[in-house]
């Protein structure tokens, strides 16, 4: 238990330090939430999305999940994007690779690692799709790459979500960012070009929307 004790510790510290400089913090935070930003991101345990973009509980909404994939069958994340847009109303919408990614590193690898497997096919489908361009570079590069292509790609994805699209039907100001972390340097990535609503007509030519 000395784990779940050390958290709990943690966590009435935290508490403690933040009601000493606002008493009532905590009293506004149950109140509601009002974020901005979506996150969808990587469980990867070192990629933080509120400590990483400097921002506070209620500042932004957040979807992890192996390897930042935005899958349509997907209805846990497609849940997620549709009351962040259609509720919370968010403006931006970040999807997040990072360098060194397991799950892209694990596509690359060709090997099978269990039910996972399931899941990362979908890492193996941007592989074909950016085949050309990855069979030019080193392996290093190559990883790099497909964590950036990655990303770029479920961004695309989302673009094409129904409650996306039926935000930017209604008029509704979005905009979705693709990105990487890099997790040796601590900085944030754009990766390729925002996608906005007078693009979504052109998102078949996948090109426009990478690396510059």
């Amino acid at each position: 238990m000395a784990g779940i004790e050390k958290i709990l510790r943690n966590n009435e510290e935290w508490a403690a330090s933040i009601t000493d400089s606002n008493p009532e913090y905590f009293k506004q935070l149950a109140e509601g939430q009002s974020p901005e930003y979506l996150w969808i991101g990587c469980a990867d345990s070192r990629v933080d999305p509120a400590t990483l973009l400097g921002l506070e509980p209620g500042e932004v909404f957040v979807h992890r999940n192996v390897a930042n994939l935005v899958v349509h069958a997907d209805f846990n994340s497609l849940a997620v994007i549709h009351y962040s847009v259609e509720y919370l109303k968010v403006k931006h919408i970040i999807v997040c690779g990072h360098y060194g990614c397991g799950g892209v590193q694990a596509a690359m690898s060709g090997k099978r690692f269990g039910l996972v497997d399931s899941w990362i096919r979908h890492v193996d489908d941007v592989m074909s799709v950016y085949k050309d361009e990855l069979d030019a570079l080193d392996e290093e590069a190559r990883f790099q790459r497909l964590c950036e292509l990655n990303a770029i790609e479920q961004a695309v994805h989302m673009s094409q979500s129904p409650p996306v699209l039926d935000a930017w039907e209604r008029g509704q100001e979005l905009t979705i960012h693709p990105m990487v972390f890099d997790l040796a340097s601590g900085q944030l990535k754009p990766v390729g070009s925002a996608i906005t609503e007078q693009q979504r007509f052109g998102l078949g030519k996948r090109d426009s929307f990478q690396a510059r």
